[in-house]
């Protein structure tokens, strides 16, 4: 019978199975921690956070969105959602390298410069844009001229794959996630340069004239710069996930689509992997993420005022 598996056969499948629901479930539970978090305790309410908070609002879509049925190889389609929540992680990843970006390299214009209607306008575009191309791009099917006969001939109840030609598999790939990993890594780059310079002015004392006092520039300098390093950690994570789906997504077309299924799912689930990986970068380098963690599984978050409740270190 078609249902019928021998016992390695149905032993795989089972291992499967686990691994699959546990990075779902690690998806969902970790990043509704981060949602809650942030949107609960009010000492949270920051631009950066802002930020986060809506990138950890696309993983927790993509875990209850597209996870399930990428692994049940539902007919759904779920190709949509897909490209979509993956280049929204990626412009919320390269508005929050912005946001460090003046935090780090123009301290004393921050808050004037970084404002929450500005962030407003980060999410709006990080949202809006995404929806706008994955959409726009399957339902004008652009994507397959030129392989209608591939399409035609793929039996799609086993696989939901999103099927690019050659020229928007690198235009694609390029706008979604090559172009603005690029523009990321180069701010990034340039944040630690300025850090570095920073930190060697502190030294010597050069900077004590723009600020009150060095205790307080100290102070300042080390919370940007451990903030700057954990997203770079975040943002370096994303990439090294996603960039072997989107090699793929290019040279599949050019090899007429002979990619053994078993390997375009194990780059496709590890891209899905990052989503799980945020809340654990998170919670290793974020001491407020511990605090808001015992808070919400404690059920503290229930009593009245919580939202109140201060979150950091006696020493931050």
């Amino acid at each position: 019978s078609h249902f019928k598996y021998n016992s390695v056969n149905y032993i795989n499948a089972c291992a499967l199975y686990v691994v699959m629901i546990s990075a779902i479930v690690m998806t969902m539970l970790g990043n509704l921690v981060v949602i809650i978090s942030i949107a609960h305790f009010k000492q949270l309410h920051s631009p950066t956070n802002f930020l986060i908070l809506s990138m950890a609002t696309t993983d927790f879509l993509l875990s209850c969105v597209v996870m399930p049925f990428s692994m049940i190889r539902s007919i759904e389609s779920c190709c949509c959602c897909d490209i979509m929540l993956c280049t929204t992680s990626i412009f919320h990843l390269c508005f929050i390298s912005v946001d460090r970006y003046y935090a780090v390299c123009d301290p004393l214009h921050y808050v004037t410069k970084i404002t929450i209607s500005l962030v407003g306008v980060f999410l709006l575009i990080s949202w809006s844009i995404p929806i706008f191309f994955a959409f726009g791009l399957v339902f004008s099917e652009l994507n397959i001229i030129g392989a209608e006969d591939f399409v035609a001939a793929t039996d799609c109840t086993g696989l939901c794959v999103l099927i690019f030609n050659k020229l928007w598999g690198v235009l694609a790939s390029f706008i979604a996630f090559f172009l603005p990993g690029t523009v990321m890594v180069g701010i990034y780059i340039h944040i630690f340069t300025v850090a570095r310079k920073h930190a060697r002015q502190i030294g010597t004392g050069s900077m004590m004239k723009h600020i009150g006092s060095e205790s307080k520039m100290k102070a300042s300098t080390k919370t940007e710069s451990k903030a700057t390093k954990t997203l770079s950690i975040v943002m370096g994570v994303f990439v090294l996930c996603w960039l072997p789906f989107f090699v793929l997504t290019i040279t599949d077309p050019f090899i007429n689509f002979t990619t053994p299924e078993d390997l375009y799912n194990i780059f496709l689930w590890l891209g899905y992997f990052n989503s799980a990986f945020n809340p654990i970068i998170y919670g290793m380098f974020y001491p407020w993420f511990h605090k808001a963690l015992r808070t919400i599984v404690s059920g503290m978050i229930f009593h009245p005022d919580s939202s109140n409740l201060s979150i950091f270190p006696a020493c931050a």
